[in-house]
């Protein structure tokens, strides 16, 4: 019986190998084996990770075992412990989380300020969230030639706000070939998900930085002043000079997981460092006697708009909401 369970043991070590998952279409992954080669998989559907709720179970950039079946299909049977990853709430009222990507080394927002804007809840909740999970975060300011004079001082006023905060911020047009240059020593050897509303241009960014379409583009519409989803799924792209980029759906709002509202301003880098000086130590900085946060907004010291995204993070621990 112990040859028996011997043999077998072998024989399905044979069959299966470690992988990174490239692709994930919410039904099937492609995978990188290490072997080089590149497979479709498929999940049972109990496979979940303990200790997270989330209706994507497998995501882009997770390291996994997968097994090769007797028909010639794959599955996959095991995933990995993950470094990190970048999580938000699912659906507008869920409670259920989608993570965007795993095991990642930075993140690149994409924002817009023309067509379509893109609001700093959004951004700093973002910034948050990868604060949380320890993520470095960089800012992307796109379609720079579009904007007005008034936009133009807009940009200057959020890179001085964000950069004095300790983020790198860029201004660049996607279209511009000179963009690749920009962005490829800060992308080289480093895996990176971009994020950022529909519309801003991710697909055209990916396009310009590898030189040919590697996705869709789609417009703006102006009806709404909203980007219309060009890409469906998440996708990871293999950078010609090391490291790897991935490629997410176009999110409309950022709802927040796994945050407990003692915590949450932890990951407003200032209100941290300025809620020290609080009279006490559990203060939630709206309204208490001796805060300094709110002192430090009355006196400018902190942006009036970094309080209302701290706010509106803190009114989603309080009422689960997602905005």
């Amino acid at each position: 019986m112990g040859e028996l369970f011997r043999v077998f043991h072998c024989y399905r070590s044979l069959l299966s190998m470690q992988a990174l998952v490239i692709r994930s279409t919410g039904t099937t992954y492609t995978v990188l084996r290490d072997d080089g080669t590149i497979v479709e998989a498929h999940i049972k559907g109990n496979m979940r990770l303990k200790g997270i709720r989330t209706t994507n179970p497998v995501a882009v950039g997770d390291r996994v075992e997968v097994a090769e079946q007797t028909d010639g299909t794959y599955w996959l049977t095991r995933i990995e412990p993950r470094r990190n990853y970048i999580i938000r709430r699912a659906t507008n009222l869920s409670k259920e989380a989608h993570i965007l990507a795993a095991n990642i080394d930075q993140t690149a927002l994409i924002v817009t300020l023309h067509h379509p804007i893109t609001s700093t809840v959004f951004i700093d909740r973002f910034l948050a969230t990868a604060e949380a999970y320890s993520v470095p975060a960089i800012l992307i300011f796109n379609k720079i030639d579009l904007l007005s004079e008034e936009e133009t001082e807009q940009l200057l006023s959020l890179r001085r706000l964000y950069e004095s905060l300790g983020y790198p911020t860029i201004a660049l047009s996607a279209l511009q070939p000179a963009t690749r240059d920009v962005l490829l020593p800060l992308l080289s050897d480093k895996t990176t998900l971009l994020s950022g509303n529909s519309g801003v241009g991710k697909s055209t960014l990916l396009n310009t930085i590898f030189g040919k379409q590697l996705t869709r583009t789609g417009d703006v519409s102006a009806a709404h002043d909203k980007g219309m989803h060009t890409t469906t799924f998440s996708e990871m792209y293999a950078l010609p000079s090391g490291g790897w980029l991935i490629d997410t759906p176009g999110i409309k709002g950022f709802g927040s997981v796994e945050m407990q509202k003692e915590e949450v301003s932890h990951y407003f880098r200032e209100i941290f460092a300025i809620g020290r000086n609080c009279r006490f130590g559990n203060c939630l900085h709206t309204g208490e006697p001796g805060c300094a946060v709110v002192k430090a907004v009355e006196n400018g010291q902190i942006a009036f708009s970094r309080f209302d995204s701290y706010l509106s993070l803190l009114g989603d621990t309080d009422e689960n909401k997602y905005r």
